[in-house]
């Protein structure tokens, strides 16, 4: 293949820029501006013990770079299948722990989309209305079957009467249940692990300090868990 005709199949690609240097600049800058403001919303609506920030840094980093994609491909077929070739050799193996942040993935990979093609209204639209749901729902626990403030975790020596600490998270609890019950290998001590919403004027301070005045108790833990819990 002489050196004539590789040019005109270069040509056949069409222009490599459809956008003229300002716009290019817009589109960058609003794509990870706004990517800041998902990762933000993803930050402060997170829940559970797998927050990670190389996850919250891969939503700018995808918003920024699906519009940089969408300004190289423009109007181009070609460029487009070019592109699926060339991102095909690439092999994702991170395991997405909450299948939450993969919502957040696709509202990154959309932001970047629409400011890719300079569809501006629709970025900020779309970022906002989906910020707002988000907060919204985290709000209001939706989805939820309950909501849990606490963990408590304790050892329980059995020969003692389990009416005891029984009573004492009754006094500190607004509500309470028993998730794990485990003997130890010599079966004298009980592991317990319960859910505890404490009343308006208790602290957990108190719940601790009074379980721990209990009699037949020991090892006391108490967890904030604003969220789910795998036990």
């Amino acid at each position: 293949m002489d050196n004539d005709m590789i040019m005109d199949q270069l040509q056949g690609l069409g222009p490599i820029l459809n956008y003229g240097p300002y716009e290019i600049l817009t589109n960058m800058a609003l794509a990870f501006i706004l990517g800041l403001i998902v990762s933000a919303v993803y930050r402060y609506t997170h829940k559970g013990l797998s927050y990670s920030q190389s996850f919250t840094l891969t939503i700018v980093f995808v918003a920024a770079i699906v519009a940089i994609v969408m300004m190289v491909i423009g109007s181009s077929l070609a460029r487009a299948f070019a592109l699926v070739g060339a991102l095909s050799i690439i092999r994702f193996r991170t395991v997405v722990k909450d299948t939450k942040d993969t919502a957040y993935v696709f509202l990154a990979l959309a932001v970047g989309m629409a400011s890719g093609t300079s569809n501006y209204f629709l970025a900020l639209a779309s970022t906002a209305f989906m910020s707002v749901a988000a907060i919204i729902l985290h709000k209001l626990n939706y989805g939820s079957l309950y909501k849990s403030e606490f963990i408590l975790r304790f050892a329980f020596e059995q020969k003692h009467d389990s009416s005891n600490y029984l009573a004492v998270i009754k006094e500190y609890s607004k509500r309470s249940n028993l998730l794990h019950m485990e003997p130890s290998a010599d079966d004298e001590y009980l592991n317990l692990t319960y859910d505890i919403i404490i009343k308006d004027d208790k602290t957990a301070e108190d719940l601790s300090m009074a379980i721990g005045r209990t009699e037949g108790t020991s090892e006391i833990t108490l967890i904030a868990s604003k969220s789910d819990v795998d036990y």
